[in-house]
């Protein structure tokens, strides 16, 4: 359900209601009933999914198999500010992923879908995590993990994360890049069910011009990997000058970007795809994918937030793991 006080309680309810989804499989929603009752009752939106107790977790919710609610009472509901920052509401978006891993883990549910959580909040509560991804991989225990942002426009696979940019250049070796050409490569195959066509970026303008800009990162690190995947069989090409990567000729002969930072391929993502892209964590024993946005607590609980994104999270969770 992500933070009780930001967009998540409002798109989890239109989730619910999704007749066309329900079609094509059995949202459970991992939050509070109290909050989503709340929220439903403020922007006058029915709630008339099943509420399952802990108490009845997972016999329940396989007898019935329509989508619903698993109340795991993290929060009181009368006490969450919408828009604010609370270290309550970050323990319980917390406790809302540690009881879907747990699920995930024990063959209750086929993939996992996460709504937003905010980074503050859940610092506050004294979980030192950069964000889901993290999470996931520590708790699921992957020996290599990586984010990947798939969408019709685009899709970029990120070798760093959220680390700052002076860190970089040290946190790049040939075997994460090569780590995460693989993963990405096996999510694309299972995704489009043919061998994908790959592209690597470069970390300096101009993928460092030779080794004019940068400490030599193009020709000692990522040159290294894409060659080592190339050997492997994969059809790949790089490390390219970010610049000109995401033209709309290179896009229509890629079928996914690895990109060396963050902003490298959210930027791009962002403006191609903003509405569209789905968050996965490749690299995990149970598929995961998120909705490609924060919180929103400028717009919480006012109806506002679109929901479509997390539809396009559920549909490609749902299809990953029928894949699988």
């Amino acid at each position: 359900m992500g933070d009780p006080a930001g967009v998540g309680p409002e798109i989890c309810l239109r989730l619910l209601a999704n007749a066309d989804l329900a079609r094509e499989c059995v949202p459970v929603v991992f939050g509070d009933a109290g909050v989503l009752r709340r929220v439903a009752e403020k922007l006058g939106q029915p709630f008339n999914a099943p509420v399952i107790a802990k108490a009845d977790w997972p016999q329940r919710a396989r007898e019935t198999r329509v989508p619903s609610v698993l109340d795991l009472q993290c929060v009181d509901a009368a006490a969450v500010t919408p828009g604010q920052v609370d270290a309550r509401c970050g323990d319980a978006a917390f406790r809302y992923v540690i009881a879907s891993i747990a699920a995930g883990l024990a063959g209750e549910m086929d993939a996992i879908t996460t709504a937003p959580l905010n980074k503050e909040a859940l610092h506050a509560a004294g979980h030192k995590y950069p964000g889901h991804t993290e999470i996931f991989a520590e708790r699921m225990r992957a020996e290599r993990s990586c984010m990947t942002f798939f969408s019709d426009e685009l899709t970029c696979s990120l070798v760093t994360v959220h680390v700052g940019y002076h860190e970089v250049s040290a946190a790049l070796t040939t075997r994460r890049i090569l780590d995460v050409i693989e993963l990405t490569a096996a999510a694309v195959r299972r995704q489009r069910g043919r061998e994908p066509r790959l592209a690597v970026l470069g970390l300096n303008p101009h993928a460092g011009e030779h080794g004019l800009f940068g400490r030599g990162e193009e020709e000692h690190i990522i040159a290294p990997a894409v060659a080592a995947a190339r050997a492997n069989g994969l059809t790949i090409t790089g490390p390219l000058s970010p610049d000109t990567a995401f033209l709309p000729a290179r896009r229509r002969e890629t079928d996914a970007f690895i990109c060396m930072y963050h902003d490298q391929a959210l930027i791009p993502l962002k403006a191609l795809a903003f509405d569209s892209a789905v968050n996965t964590t490749l690299g995990l024993p149970v598929v995961r994918t998120s909705v490609d946005h924060g919180t929103a607590f400028d717009i919480a609980w006012q109806g506002k937030a679109s929901a479509e994104n997390l539809f396009a999270a559920v549909r490609l969770a749902a299809k990953l793991s029928r894949s699988l």
